[in-house]
């Protein structure tokens, strides 16, 4: 067979398994993506004949949707009808319950474990000290040349391993026809889908670990090829439901959808849907602040409102900037913009030229620092002083363990805010470290204001980042921006205000954009700490005459702070108790990161104000009117809107399977590698987040498994047009990853819901 064509099917193969992103970029992301050009219901069905993975919720979900009215009993009778189901409702919960037991023995365990024994030592970054030999030829080469040594397999000597992969998979698979090879690559790589996706992350993404230790897909293929056949195991059968299973499953689609549908209308019944325009008041507001759109943004917004006379925004919280970021003192650069966005600049820190001496202390400070983690690694690791080292320091570390269980370190932002006194940040162009034209500066700002449909502007201005301080904590990178690929947003909200201030570019949107910004407004960059609800603002450049309106500002956050943590957390001592849960490195659950995400408003903030959303949307501003050839609306739907589908996805099924889709429990997590988990001692490579993350207990949900309801508000003729522009957008709605409703100014703020090609069913009256 042609080299190429068998590339090809490889590649062709690997599309049914998603991406698996490293610990230290945990970005959340939809397991079965590469099923997303078929409909909801047959993608679950596929996934679970190649893997045994079932990827319904559990009898308990829809219990509770019976107690909460989002479902009721006459529906689900008449759904059972419908399915020509012969049980009753109490035997279709029993059924369930059965069916999500029910186990599927893994018939190639054997090759899993000695395949994952080699793929741990190859991928290894830097949490062992010993190499495996070769791995700058790549997987299959260093492994062709120790496999001879590994008893598992016992390798006849007489036996001539093929050159290269490619080779070894065609003497493997040359006689069989294109569309069973495919299908085969496919059983291969569901076998180990965790650890696949992550090598299509090294590989998508051209790390410097892939550079410099190559790991292509073929080379995974042949080497599981040639394992297989030493050990004499075959490819299992696909995993089928029985008739009777397939009603159940049948009946728990629709049940879903059902609830689903109910939730979109209480929310069109709670909606400001009179409110098309911002709610007026009569003095200036003092500050405007702009929080990324993550769900944890609307309970500090909704407090910080109430706490005095200041407006609130909603935007993709890497506030439009495709950067890279890279660390000054360690050098270590770091995705913070949309996975699906190219990073089109490099964004680090520059001492100010007035704190070049605390610039280079900080420089020297983590040169100690690096040094002292890297002696201490060694005196534990290496064999003369392994021994001896751990029992003398025994004293010390248990000291350390005793100050790190009953007191905990309050101030986090402390480095934070010394950084951006002492540093400023500098961007350069990605490809070739240019610097940034006056236009591409302008439209970046511009682009900000033009999404949020910004009319006015306050003396103040905060573009507030946000991301989470927890300890001991292997899915802390979980937990911080999604719209930054899970880093803090801190280094895009510091970036785009420097930007707002230059004057250069306020004269460019005056005079090309007729944007007016005020000499006396000010924009300040921010950080929302979303374990304890603290937010850090970076005015250590601020004029003298914004001391006493940034003074009240952090008195006003202080007690936003108190109160979204006394509704969070529901004790009297709140912050002192989110604190405490940050530092403490037996918590198993620090906060519930973005657990319970279900709906996606896109929208002016009238349509949400004074309204308790639970944690439960997504909120981005947006002004229909200041868009009318829906440039704005575009870019939302193909950025934002997609990113929040991800990690919706990515919730729902490490909440209904989370052994597989998910991680399991902390408790018996390791960590290998650096970059990834697995539970116990070896096994698949953990694709999802832990139990803890989206469950109360080991039976009962946290986050309510559903998939994401968008709400527009913009005429539909423009949405309409939009999804015709955008046919990927248009099959993943008409497939139900996500649901669609419009609310159309042009109509009242009347409700529809996107049905198919162009086609809408009314929800207002409903």
């Amino acid at each position: 067979m042609n080299h190429q064509i068998l590339k090809q099917n490889i590649e062709l193969a690997a599309t049914s398994v998603g991406t698996t992103w490293p610990l230290y970029s945990f970005v959340t992301s939809n397991p079965l993506s590469g099923y997303e050009k078929q409909n909801f219901k047959t993608a679950c069905l596929n996934a679970y004949q190649k893997t045994g993975n079932l990827a319904l919720p559990d009898a308990h979900f829809f219990k509770d949707a019976l107690q909460t009215n989002l479902l009721n009993s006459s529906q689900l009778a008449e759904i059972l009808k419908t399915h020509q189901y012969s049980g009753n409702i109490d035997r279709y919960f029993e059924e369930i319950k059965e069916l999500k037991s029910k186990s599927n023995l893994n018939k190639t365990q054997a090759v899993d474990q000695v395949l994952v024994k080699w793929m741990s030592v190859f991928l290894d970054e830097g949490l062992a000290d010993w190499e495996m030999p070769n791995k700058e030829k790549g997987f299959y080469a260093a492994w062709k040349s120790l496999a001879k040594y590994d008893a598992n397999l016992n390798i006849s000597k007489s036996f001539n391993f093929p050159k290269d992969s490619i080779s070894a998979i065609e003497k493997f698979t040359n006689d069989i026809s294109t569309n069973e090879q495919v299908k085969i690559f496919e059983k291969h790589f569901a076998s180990l889908h965790g650890w696949v996706g992550f090598l299509k992350y090294r590989q998508e993404n051209t790390t410097e670990w892939f550079k410099k230790f190559p790991f292509p897909l073929a080379d995974y293929l042949a080497v599981r090829i040639l394992i297989s056949y030493f050990l004499k195991v075959s490819l299992p059968s696909n995993f089928y439901l029985t008739e009777s299973e397939q009603k159940v499953f049948n009946v728990s689609i629709d049940c879903l959808k059902a609830i689903e549908d109910a939730w979109q209308n209480k929310m069109v019944y709670q909606l400001n849907l009179a409110a098309s325009n911002p709610i007026q008041k009569n003095e200036p507001i003092d500050v405007q602040l702009v929080f990324c759109i993550d769900t944890r943004s609307e309970l500090i917004r909704r407090n910080i409102e109430i706490a005095g006379n200041y407006e609130t925004y909603g935007y993709a919280g890497f506030f439009g900037i495709a950067m890279d970021y890279e660390d000054a003192f360690s050098g270590i650069k770091r995705k913070s913009c949309p996975p699906i966005l190219a990073s089109a600049y490099k964004v680090t820190e520059e001492g100010n030229i007035e704190e070049e001496n605390n610039f280079k202390k900080l420089k020297k400070q983590h040169k100690r620092s690096s040094f002292k983690n890297y002696f201490l690694k060694r005196m534990k690791n290496i064999l003369p002083s392994a021994f001896g080292f751990v029992e003398g320091a025994g004293l010390v570390y248990g000291f350390q363990l005793v100050k790190r269980s009953f007191f905990f370190k309050k101030d986090h932002q402390k480095d934070i805010k010394y950084l951006e006194t002492t540093c400023k940040t500098k961007v350069e162009h990605a490809n070739d470290a240019s610097e940034l034209s006056l236009d591409e500066r302008v439209q970046i700002v511009k682009s900000a204001f033009d999404l949020m449909g910004w009319k006015k502007f306050a003396d103040l201005v905060v573009f507030a980042g946000h991301a989470s301080k927890t300890a001991n904590n292997p899915f802390a990178s979980s937990l911080d921006c999604g719209a930054c690929a899970a880093s803090p947003g801190r280094h895009n909200a510091r970036l785009i205000a420097q930007l707002a201030n230059q004057t250069e570019v306020r004269k460019a949107l005056l005079t090309k954009h007729q944007i007016k910004l005020e000499n006396n407004t000010l924009f300040i960059g921010a950080e929302h700490n979303t374990t304890t609800d603290e937010i850090s603002l970076f005015d250590g450049d601020a004029p003298i005459k914004f001391e006493a309106k940034i003074k009240a500002l952090k008195s006003d956050l202080k007690i936003a702070q108190k109160t979204a943590t006394l509704e969070r957390l529901g004790k009297s001592n709140s912050v002192n108790l989110a604190y405490r849960k940050s530092s403490d490195w037996s918590e198993t659950r620090p906060e519930w990161g973005l657990a319970k995400n279900a709906g996606f408003i896109i929208g002016p903030r009238a349509l949400t104000q004074n309204m308790n959303l639970e944690s439960e949307c997504f909120l981005h501003s947006y002004d229909w009117k200041k868009d009318e050839d829906g440039t704005a609306l575009n870019a939302i739907l193909n950025g934002p809107m997609v990113v929040t589908q991800w990690i919706n996805n990515h919730y729902y099924f490490s909440t209904v399977n989370n052994a597989n889709y998910g991680s399991g429990s902390k408790i018996t997590l390791n960590i290998v590698g650096k970059f990834g988990v697995v539970q116990g001692n070896g096994g698949d490579l953990k694709t999802g987040l832990p139990l803890q993350s989206v469950k109360q207990s080991d039976e009962n949900y946290y986050h309510k498994p559903q998939r994401l309801s968008v709400f527009i508000n913009a005429p539909k003729q423009l949405i309409n047009s939009l999804l015709n522009n955008n046919p990927n957008l248009k099959k993943l709605i008409e497939n139900e990853w996500i649901h669609l409703l419009a609310i159309d100014p042009l109509h009242n703020n009347k409700v529809d819901k996107y049905v198919a090609e162009n086609k809408w069913n009314n929800l207002s009256a409903t």
